[in-house]
């Protein structure tokens, strides 16, 4: 009777330390998280993080904060990308490309 008190203890002492480490990391991941941040240069973080994200759903896909001239460098860039890698006027770079292989004229062997 000894033998089993001895095992419920130590599988008890082992499922308590599991559970005591699976809270230790949860509460340690979600913490941070939790509260609201009281140092500036976080909250300064989190408001340009907020206001990104307002400006980018104002953009609606493009960049943010974009002028002509971003603009204009930027189809510049992508158009040399495109002709770099096989691409240009009326090629779409976004589709998997096909490929056709055909099969070599082989000769017949006569052996006789």
């Amino acid at each position: 009777c000894l033998i089993h008190f001895y095992k419920s203890v130590r599988m008890s002492v082992s499922l308590f330390k599991t559970v005591s480490l699976s809270a230790t990391r949860n509460f340690s991941v979600w913490a941070p998280a939790m509260t609201k941040a009281t140092d500036p240069i976080q909250a300064l973080f989190v408001e340009k993080i907020q206001e990104y994200s307002t400006k980018s759903k104002a953009a609606g896909g493009k960049m943010v904060d974009a002028n002509k001239d971003t603009e204009a460098t930027l189809q510049a860039e992508l158009d040399k990308v495109a002709k770099a890698y096989g691409g240009g006027a009326g090629v779409d770079m976004t589709s998997f490309p096909q490929f056709s292989f055909k099969d070599p004229e082989v000769d017949g062997i006569n052996i006789q």
